[in-house]
């Protein structure tokens, strides 16, 4: 597998855009415009005991990976999943499955004719079960650094064994986890080079690596 690093990029405006932002922890932020109309995706909008959080967001479609529990505030009656199925919903289709306990979840999206693969804050390597819905997506959001999340080592593993396009690391150090390690470590164990990370990358298919994948980190986005 090669490596290229990349840190936060905008994307010529076309159609078939993918906005992501990072909001700390594994909060993850998607922009898309299925069907001509404009879609905001949160994954994982969960208030944390340190550090600063949105005070509210306004999502159409909220994911969560382990449970309501913690919620930022949800404004706008946003559609909501916190359970493993499948849903095709105002233009995005939605898997989820059963994670490595009861209270967990991985979550695929597909959205603008790409797909993007969440896996919550685990520790545990993807079981067929999963990889059933992560094998081959264009980006998968990892976490590295938590005392909770992969190490260094075990994330690259998980990374090699989904095959993703493009790796957008979380959970790894910021305000809201002080204790987590920084997400260099992940980037030495990976191969891929430190830049000065932005707070949004926009994607399109036609842009996404072939030969090789990308690792992107994002700055922290509130």
């Amino acid at each position: 597998m090669h490596i290229s690093g990349h840190f936060g990029f905008l994307g010529i405006l076309s159609i078939s855009l993918m906005h992501i932002s990072w909001l700390g922890h594994t909060t993850i932020k998607i922009q898309a415009k299925p069907a001509d109309k404009d879609i905001t995706i949160i994954i994982d909008p969960y208030k944390t005991t340190n550090g600063i959080n949105p005070r509210s967001l306004t999502p159409q479609i909220a994911l969560f990976t382990h449970g309501e529990k913690n919620s930022i505030t949800l404004s706008g009656n946003p559609f909501v999943l916190s359970s493993p199925g499948e849903i095709d919903t105002q233009g995005v289709l939605i898997s989820a499955i059963n994670g490595n306990d009861e209270k967990h979840i991985v979550v695929r999206v597909d959205v603008e004719n790409m797909s993007i693969g969440h896996l919550g804050l685990t520790n545990v390597q993807p079981d067929e079960r999963q990889l059933d819905i992560l094998s081959g997506v264009d980006i998968l959001c990892i976490p590295v650094g938590h005392p909770d999340s992969y190490d260094a080592t075990a994330a690259v593993k998980a990374v090699n064994t989904i095959e993703p396009r493009v790796v957008i690391p979380i959970a790894f150090q910021s305000d809201n986890d002080p204790n987590a390690k920084p997400v260099d470590v992940f980037l030495k164990e990976i191969g891929a080079k430190t830049d000065v990370p932005e707070k949004k990358v926009i994607l399109k298919k036609s842009s996404l690596p072939q030969e090789e994948t990308e690792v992107i980190v994002l700055a922290k986005d509130v």
